[in-house]
């Protein structure tokens, strides 16, 4: 399926943006995205946490467990000061992306790529 590559190269993107708000685990994370997407978008924890993975390796973000009051013990992951740029960058060349794809699909005329 085309949108599932278009998503696959944009997950660590998604998880920044939402990561930007709040600190939240995996599942917590693939149900915003399913949230704020109007269920447009949806992605099992299993996309969700290898592309976490690479965000904490590159430094982007940070993890920690905590206890709920109820429940098990779960994974809290945090942006970092590093993952904020990367998503500003990230926002920008999307943006870019998207105005010249619609540029070449006869949308709006007024949209330049940057």
């Amino acid at each position: 399926m085309h949108e599932r590559e278009l998503l696959k190269g944009n997950i660590q993107t998604l998880i920044l943006a939402i990561l930007d708000g709040q600190p939240l685990h995996g599942y917590g994370i693939a149900r915003e995205i399913e949230r704020r997407s109007k269920a447009g978008l949806s992605f099992q924890e299993g996309s969700i946490y290898p592309a976490l993975k690479a965000l904490e390796r590159d430094g982007c973000v940070v993890s920690s467990w905590e206890t709920p009051a109820s429940g098990p013990a779960r994974k809290v992951y945090r942006i970092l000061q590093r993952g904020g740029g990367e998503l500003e960058k990230r926002k920008a060349t999307w943006r870019e992306l998207v105005g010249s794809i619609d540029l070449v699909l006869g949308g709006n005329a007024d949209v330049q790529p940057v």
